[in-house]
């Protein structure tokens, strides 16, 4: 299959570009990037040297019909959607990677990314949680790669809202980022000096995945669910770590919260529930496709703690897209994604 990487020069269309040079069914077949035309992938990036050969190219949507059978779109939120739609009218398959139709709203969309840029596929594309919507990415032409943050959330915590044992108001979200999730953002609060040593939470109950957390909560419920989300940036490079605060509904003991884990995801092939007394770790899934959750029973406050851990740049954005893009191609799911995290 001959694939698109549509802006390729940021950390996420690199790290497309690594996973997409092993997948046995994939040919990189154009990548761009307006500020690097012209460039060799090699010369900007010398990571990628000997290993993607192709020079970046200016973005022309129109150009790439024709030229490749899939794209994934690594573009800012409203940048992507008319590109999108461009694509998707010259009958090119897209994964997107960025958060423009990710929710099920418009009204809710606009109130927090403001006007769509093709809101004639507004409420088309799957929304790309490989674990939850399989069924629904088979065959799909259009998929929303959920955002990082969901990624993070949603997968230890789902189980327990489609089970009834939690209740879906009010779940609490905490999470940790590394700086890579900001991109090649050239700004003060990225600067080594300012960032190295430092932690600090921001846009506290105000970031834009909490209405994708919250949508995806409420549909897991089978009823609307409040979720108060507190991202904060950790001085480290790459990696989420999540952790969720439950209400239970209902007396339940540790090892039933774990088999309910468990039995979720007994046929996930990227999801893994570490062993009781342990919890996820950043480094355990450090460039892999991975997702580790555990969950922890406070019988004494009546609250479930659901915990997950992946890789922002991989099960947080292109691997997952990768994941989508094998299951709706038919292929298995795993394809150029089986790669063991980095250690140390």
């Amino acid at each position: 299959m001959r694939v698109a990487v549509i802006g390729a020069s940021g950390y996420t269309g690199m790290e497309l570009m690594r996973i997409l040079h092993r997948h046995p069914r994939a040919e990189i077949a154009a990548v761009t990037s307006q500020q690097r035309a012209g460039q060799t992938v090699g010369d900007a990036f010398p990571a990628l040297r000997g290993v993607v050969d192709a020079s970046f190219e200016p973005l022309d949507p129109a150009g790439l019909v024709g030229r490749v059978d899939a794209a994934l779109t690594c573009l800012p939120h409203a940048t992507a959607a008319p590109v999108v739609a461009a694509l998707r009218e010259g009958g090119v398959t897209v994964i997107d990677i960025s958060a423009d139709f990710r929710l099920r709203d418009r009204a809710v969309y606009e109130a927090w990314y403001g006007p769509h840029g093709a809101p004639e596929l507004f409420g088309s594309a799957v929304y790309g949680l490989p674990e939850v919507y399989a069924a629904e990415i088979a065959g799909a032409s259009l998929v929303a790669a959920p955002g990082c943050y969901p990624t993070s959330a949603l997968l230890p915590m789902l189980p327990f809202l489609r089970a009834g044992v939690v209740a879906p108001a009010p779940i609490v979200v905490d999470a940790k980022s590394g700086v890579s999730g900001a991109g090649r953002t050239l700004a003060d609060a990225y600067l080594m000096g300012e960032h190295d040593e430092n932690f600090y939470a921001y846009k506290v109950a105000a970031h834009r995945h909490g209405p994708e957390i919250e949508q995806e909560a409420s549909l897991a419920a089978g009823e609307a669910a409040t979720v108060t989300f507190v991202p904060h940036l950790l001085p480290t490079i790459r990696g989420i770590g999540a952790t969720a605060y439950l209400r239970l509904t209902q007396p339940l003991s540790g090892a039933e919260a774990r088999a309910i884990l468990t039995e979720a995801y007994a046929e996930a092939p990227f999801v893994r529930v570490v062993p009781e007394g342990e919890t996820p770790r950043l480094s355990s899934v450090r460039g892999s496709n991975f997702c580790d959750v555990g969950c922890v029973v406070d019988e004494r406050a009546g609250l479930l703690v659901a915990l997950g851990a992946i890789d922002n740049l991989v099960k947080g954005a292109v691997g997952q897209g990768v994941q989508c893009l094998n299951l709706a191609q038919g292929w298995p799911e795993t394809m150029g994604l089986e790669e063991a995290p980095f250690v140390p």
